[in-house]
């Protein structure tokens, strides 16, 4: 005689790592790190914001290290994009320069601006990370650098900033004003907003 089967709920493997958007997972978890910085985000805070438990998180990224220089690489990689395709409609250098501080001007709006932004966070932490850390955001604060620079130059060769301008001087004056920003942001929207910019602008003449 054999016994009837019953149905019943498949046993799950155990150790298997949580399925699980990847993408949105780091998207999470850069909320935490852009608005406590990665010394004070701890893994219970990314396990609630991510919707992981400590494991699946240990699992998917190996710690907390390896998690934020995922979350930093796609933060740099998604603002780029954003940033790029603001300014391509633009034609002249000085109207891409303009664009590119009201974009700076927009980020450092409202629950966005309050968030912060990962690589002035990071850069305010730079002395207490380790060198790997510390370099890659180094170079992430001089890619921003030498892209204003690419700016003023083309600016220059079109005629709508002055050739007499040091690229280099101003690239680092435009710099400071935006990530100023956004350290702005974090408390207050910043006001004047059109004037500033315009303020700013001046010294492409």
């Amino acid at each position: 005689m054999t016994t009837p089967r019953t149905s019943a709920a498949p046993v799950r493997e155990r150790g298997r790592p949580r399925a699980f958007d990847t993408d949105k997972a780091l998207d999470n978890a850069m909320i935490v790190f852009r608005q406590k910085g990665f010394h004070a985000s701890s893994v219970a805070d990314l396990s609630e914001a991510m919707n992981l438990t400590a494991g699946s998180i240990y699992k998917a990224f190996k710690d907390k290290r390896t998690l934020f220089l995922r979350v930093f690489e796609r933060y740099i990689s998604v603002r780029n994009a954003d940033l790029r395709a603001r300014l391509q409609p633009h034609a002249t250098g000085r109207a891409r320069i303009a664009e590119l501080l009201q974009f700076y001007l927009d980020s450092a709006r409202e629950i966005e601006g309050r968030r912060g932004c990962l690589v002035v966070g990071s850069t305010v932490e730079l002395q207490s990370l380790d060198d790997e850390l510390s370099e890659l955001v180094r170079q992430a604060v001089l890619r921003n650098r030498h892209f204003l620079m690419s700016l003023i130059r083309e600016g220059q060769q079109d005629g709508s900033i002055s050739a007499m301008l040091d690229v280099d001087t101003a690239a680092g004056l435009l710099l400071c004003v935006a990530f100023g920003m956004r350290v702005v942001g974090k408390v207050q929207d910043v006001t004047n907003g059109a004037e500033t910019i315009n303020m700013v602008l001046g010294i492409l003449d």
